[in-house]
């Protein structure tokens, strides 16, 4: 069965938290908080995702001003889906859907640094953050 890709803006928590640790995301996010992680889906501008079958395998969630720039947040692929241009497929979508006016911008994971330059995103030199308090 091929992979579809759509976009979800009423995706569950639940499922959003499964992709997440079955990426390896969920390394990095805060998956033993199922209403944060529901706010984190509901003020999202974009969620486009990835499913074999009703399965999800992968999401991206992004905020954008559909004008000139859109944040990427999250990008997560099943590790058992991994390698398959999932994750390109849906940057892809997420890009189309902020609008081509847009530039993308993402902060990577350290384990998928290598990856954004093999699928043709620059790398800018510097980025700054202030942390969260938790």
């Amino acid at each position: 069965m091929p992979i579809t890709y759509s976009l979800e803006p009423d995706l569950s928590a639940e499922e959003f938290r499964a992709v997440l640790i079955a990426s390896t995301l969920g390394e990095r996010r805060p998956i033993d908080e199922l209403s944060r992680l529901d706010k984190m889906l509901r003020q999202a501008d974009v969620i486009a995702t990835a499913r074999d079958g009703r399965r999800l395998v992968g999401i991206s969630r992004a905020v954008t001003d559909f004008s000139y720039c859109c944040y990427l947040s999250d990008l997560a692929v099943d590790v058992a889906y991994q390698r398959q241009g999932i994750g390109k497929q849906l940057i892809a979508q997420t890009h189309k859907a902020a609008g081509d006016l847009t530039s993308l911008i993402l902060v990577a994971a350290p384990a998928a640094e290598s990856y954004y330059p093999r699928i043709g995103m620059r790398q800018r030199p510097s980025c700054w953050t202030l942390p969260r308090a938790r």
